[in-house]
């Protein structure tokens, strides 16, 4: 079984664009949690050790006016 972690940013459509990433590791990071739960800090040391260590990585971009529609 393959198992993705996926996260999201945005504030919907009033607020500009919605960013979404999945990423498949090739192993488990323990310190890994809600990105929204992490400081900062945090945040940019766990993303070289994410991509160290991933398979497969995809970002997706909606703006606002597609999301209107």
């Amino acid at each position: 079984m393959i198992i993705a972690g996926v996260d999201e940013v945005g504030r919907g459509c009033l607020a500009g664009p919605v960013v979404a990433a999945a990423v498949i590791l090739k192993r488990s990071i323990s310190s890994l949690n809600d990105s929204k739960k992490l400081s900062k800090k945090k945040r940019e040391v766990l993303y070289s050790e994410i991509i160290e260590n991933c398979a497969s990585v995809a970002v997706g971009v909606k703006w606002n006016d597609y999301i209107d529609k």
